[in-house]
C-alpha cells in the first residue's frame, strides 16, 4: 500500500477509523491524510460528532423520560418512514411523535443528515464515473426487444415450404382439369 491515501479511500475507511477498527498502520495513513486535507478532516469531525451524539443518546435513554414505548415504536418504524413505505395513518403517527419527543426529533434529523451525506457521496461518485450503466442497460433492453420482434428463420422456412407445396398442387390441379 502506498503511504498516501486518496480522499475517496479515506472516505470509505472513515467510519472504521472513527470506531478504531483499523490496523495501526492504516490508521496512521488516515491520520496523516486528515492532517493535510481539510475536507476529509471536516467529514471526520462530523462523523465523530454524530457517533458521540449517538452514544450520548444511548446512554441517556436509560433515565430519559422520553425513552418510552411510543419512542420505541418510532425507532422501529423510522427506516420505513424515511423510505416512504408507511401508510398515511402511520406517517401521521411518526410525525406526531417526532414533534412531541425531542429524542425522536433528534433521531429524525440525524437520519436525514446521514441520508443527505450518502446521497451527496453517491452523486459525486456517479459524476466521477464515466460510464452510465443505466443508459447502457436500457439500450440493451431495447436491442433485445428488437431481436424479439424479428421473425424466426425456421418459421419463414416452414411458411415458404407450404407456399411452394400449395403452388405445386394448384399447378397440378389446373393442368389436370384444364
Amino acid at each position: 500500500m502506498q503511504n498516501q491515501l486518496t480522499c475517496e479511500q479515506v472516505s470509505a475507511l472513515l467510519s472504521f477509523y472513527v470506531e478504531d477498527k483499523l490496523s495501526k498502520k492504516l490508521s496512521e495513513y488516515i491520520r496523516i491524510h486528515l492532517e493535510s486535507c481539510p475536507s476529509c478532516f471536516e467529514k471526520y469531525l462530523k462523523m465523530k460528532n454524530m457517533l458521540n451524539r449517538f452514544m450520548d443518546i444511548q446512554n441517556q435513554e436509560i433515565d430519559n423520560p422520553y425513552a418510552n414505548k411510543q419512542y420505541e415504536d418510532f425507532k422501529h418504524n423510522l427506516s420505513a418512514y424515511i423510505d416512504n413505505e408507511l401508510n398515511d395513518f402511520e406517517n401521521i403517527k411518526i410525525k406526531k411523535i417526532a414533534i412531541s419527543n425531542p429524542l425522536a426529533r433528534q433521531d429524525l434529523e440525524n437520519i436525514y443528515t446521514f441520508k443527505k451525506l450518502l446521497h451527496s457521496s453517491f452523486e459525486k461518485t456517479k459524476n466521477d464515473f464515466k460510464n452510465d450503466y443505466s443508459k447502457n442497460i436500457i439500450c440493451q433492453l431495447r436491442h433485445e426487444d428488437i431481436k424479439d420482434k424479428t421473425v424466426d428463420p425456421f418459421f419463414v422456412l416452414v411458411v415458404s415450404f407450404f407456399a411452394m407445396i400449395t403452388c405445386i398442387v394448384a399447378g397440378i390441379i389446373s393442368i389436370l382439369y384444364f
